[in-house]
């Protein structure tokens, strides 16, 4: 499989010293959008089915494999089948945003105590989404709670009345607001991916990184590797994901992505060329 090359210099760099020395390099990616395609309901979202066997193939030849999620930790290790994959042993996810973390190698999951603040705002949301428009629905995701409107009949305008409400909600519950497409994530503020990635990076003492993500989320990753890149001189590969639902790619990725291909699809192929080039 060919491999796709990217569109700017700095990403031609990245590529090359992934090539050049796999055993320090880190492939980082997101979870939905990335390497499971976007469904109208969250808990129905599975991983492509190339996921794991493309990344089996990669995986042994890199310094580390690592997944960066909003998503608890377990959840996207039970929704990728990533538990007990041959060639897997050393991958990690971060879920909540790197407040948990899930080695394959143990199998334990590390997390913190609740923020509560998140038990204090589940307690209130049921009254403040009472009005919200058909459609509108909460996702608890135990750390977190997320608000969508991909459902309701107009999700830009449900999202853009529900806005203001749960910002304020959020401030007075000490929560950050994580804005993605047709969603609003409340969460315990401190952590956020491109943190989680920066800790990650400097613990296996990366020479390179490629990270693939979709979403405004992801935004803090692409922050952090920028800035790897002018201060450590870490060479990287940035990837966007872009939606092949008709729906346009998140531009403030687009804009900045070296590499964008079309989905997971486009994700799994963008692995399995990798792992041709370093002969997996």
């Amino acid at each position: 499989m060919t491999l796709i090359e990217p569109t700017s210099p700095a990403g031609e760099a990245g590529l090359s010293a992934i090539r050049k020395n796999p055993a320090r390099a880190v492939a980082a990616f997101d979870f939905d959008g990335t390497l499971a395609p976007i469904v109208a309901d969250p808990e129905q979202a599975r991983a492509h089915p190339g996921v794991v066997p493309a990344l089996a193939r990669l995986a042994p030849r890199l310094a580390a494999v690592v997944v960066v999620t909003g998503r608890p930790a377990a959840t996207a290790v039970e929704y990728a089948g990533f538990a007990g994959a041959p060639g897997l042993e050393h991958l990690t996810v971060l879920g909540h945003y790197g407040l948990e973390r899930w080695d394959a190698a143990t199998g334990e999951l590390r997390a913190p105590a609740e923020h509560p603040g998140v038990a204090a705002l589940r307690a209130e949301l049921p009254g403040l989404l009472a009005t919200a428009p058909q459609g509108v629905w909460l996702e608890d995701k135990g750390r977190a709670l997320a608000v969508h409107t991909r459902r309701a009949a107009e999700p830009d305008v449900a999202l853009a009345a529900l806005d203001a409400p749960l910002r304020a909600a959020a401030v007075r519950h000490g929560l950050a607001v994580e804005p993605g497409r047709m969603v609003l994530e409340l969460r315990p503020p401190g952590m956020d991916k491109g943190v989680a990635l920066t800790a990650f990076l400097r613990e296996r003492d990366a020479g390179s990184v490629l990270f693939a993500g979709d979403d405004l989320g992801d935004l803090a990753a692409y922050d952090a590797v920028d800035a790897l890149r002018t201060s450590a001189g870490l060479d990287a590969l940035l990837v966007c994901s872009a939606p092949t639902t008709g729906e346009p790619p998140v531009r403030a990725l687009a804009d900045r992505a070296d590499l964008i291909v079309p989905g997971p699809e486009g994700v799994v192929a963008l692995i399995n060329a990798l792992a041709d080039a370093l002969g997996a």
